[in-house]
């Protein structure tokens, strides 16, 4: 082990402020680009459940049919 202790940096208030504003839009980089991904999800999930019930309906009707 090495004797050799750390120091921590102290940072003033301004880089505090500054930290937190970057780290503050950060957040909200990634929870757009969440809701983003979350949206195209779900309305392809919306879409594929539509194709299904649609191809459903028409073999049912098919199958009425004969």
């Amino acid at each position: 082990m090495s004797s050799e202790t750390f120091e921590r940096k102290v940072i003033s208030p301004a880089e505090r402020e500054a930290r937190k504003a970057f780290r503050q839009i950060d957040a909200e980089k990634a929870m757009t680009e969440h809701e983003i991904a979350e949206k195209a999800f779900y309305d392809n999930r919306n879409r594929l459940r539509a194709e299904r019930l649609a191809r459903e309906a028409a073999e049912k009707a098919k199958k009425k049919s004969k």
